[in-house]
């Protein structure tokens, strides 16, 4: 029998006699190839092999998955911590401590991931090196000591990662952001919106809001940035996120909700740039290709939806949203096409904004010199300069 096969099958008899070769044996080299084909498996496979190992162990087996923890998976973690701790509780916390302040990113990972289910003040030892795995490069490891530090309401490193929302440079900004939206500080949202309103990186960071609150009730209690964040999400998707997240983030139901009961100017933008970005992917399969079936069949139906919006309907919506500042002005920019409303925005103070409205009346062939000179009036920056003398 490939026990591989077996294990990640359909058939009962033959995975519940894998899991309990795996786990009784214990068969690394089974564990092994089931790690290698971590991103090959459909999550699903993941989810029931992972309950498959869980109903096979017992008290006396248990163990044995500390010989897999040298093969690390975001997959089996969770499994393993909730076994441990089911049958040996905080009797192996001394053995996790060593895998963990001594082994390898896959060990310290798992152990993390067992002390996140502890009861809180248990590895109040160790937690200086805690918040320092909490800064890996390891992701995994990053992400399960944020949960460590969390679960244990360490103030010390939240405080840390608030004060890094002020940094100069945008990277450690947005590792901030990562943090706090694992650590699940709820508090600190309305900062990291400030932030994702700033920063370069900005579709990185709205990406990672919804992890921290959900949309729907955003959309309930702060509609404008949740349309915000929404638009900066559906800009990354196909680039930074994959078309998969449309499912992640309920995109279907969301543009429906807009459209049929809050429309304003700001969502009617939102719907404007969804129109135009899910077309792409019907018009470039190459977007869509290591997507599964639901993800396929999902994309089709929003674009179905977007396809059937009243486009004059949105679009003039669009011209409430074109003064210097609004939120959405770089992104309603893009959708007029009326001249003379873009002339507007040529007395801005923003050096960025004159350079977008600049670029998008070259991209429709109506620059002039007086629109450049108009500008220059209120640039600075010589790069900026620079670019707009040679547009």
């Amino acid at each position: 029998m490939d026990l591989f096969k077996a294990l990640t099958g359909k058939n009962p008899a033959e995975f519940e006699q894998a899991a309990k070769i795996l786990v009784d044996t214990p068969d690394i080299e089974l564990f092994k190839k089931l790690v290698k084909q971590d991103d090959f498996l459909f999550d699903f496979v993941k989810t029931n092999v992972a309950k498959r190992i869980k109903k096979t162990c017992n008290e006396n087996n248990c163990l044995n998955l500390l010989k897999f923890f040298d093969y690390y998976s975001p997959s089996y973690d969770s499994v393993f911590a909730e076994v441990l701790t089911e049958y040996k509780g905080e009797s192996l916390l001394s053995d996790i401590k060593t895998f963990f302040t001594e082994g390898n990113n896959a060990r310290k990972a798992y152990s993390l991931k067992y002390m996140s289910l502890l009861p809180k003040g248990k590895v109040d030892d160790i937690m200086p090196q805690i918040r320092e795995a909490a800064n890996s490069d390891d992701e995994s490891v990053s992400s399960n000591a944020i949960e460590v530090l969390a679960h244990n309401d360490d103030t010390v490193s939240k405080e840390l990662a608030i004060k890094q929302l002020d940094a100069e440079d945008e990277f450690e900004q947005y590792n901030a952001v990562k943090f706090l939206v694992t650590y699940g500080a709820k508090d600190t949202l309305p900062q990291i919106i400030d932030v994702m309103k700033k920063s370069s990186l900005s579709e990185n960071i709205a990406a990672e809001i919804p992890f921290l609150t959900s949309l729907e009730t955003m959309l309930e209690n702060d509609t404008e940035n949740a349309v915000l964040i929404l638009c900066n999400i559906v800009n990354a998707i196909g680039e930074i996120l994959s078309p998969m997240s449309a499912i992640d983030y309920n995109l279907a139901e969301i543009f429906e909700n807009l459209y049929y009961d809050k429309l304003t100017s700001a969502s009617a933008l939102l719907l404007r740039m969804a129109k135009e970005k899910f077309a792409s992917f019907e018009e470039n399969e190459e977007y869509l290709f290591d997507c599964d079936k639901n993800t396929k069949d999902e994309i089709a139906n929003i674009n179905k939806f977007l396809k059937g919006l009243n486009v004059n309907k949105l679009n003039s919506l669009l011209y409430d949203e074109l003064f210097e500042e609004s939120d959405f002005v770089f992104f309603a920019v893009d959708y007029i096409n009326d001249i003379e409303e873009l002339e507007t925005l040529l007395d801005s103070s923003n050096q960025t904004l004159l350079l977008k409205v600049l670029t998008t009346l070259k991209d429709k062939q109506a620059l002039t010199q007086a629109h450049k000179e108009q500008a220059l009036n209120n640039i600075t920056s010589e790069n900026i300069r620079q670019i707009v003398e040679v547009l």
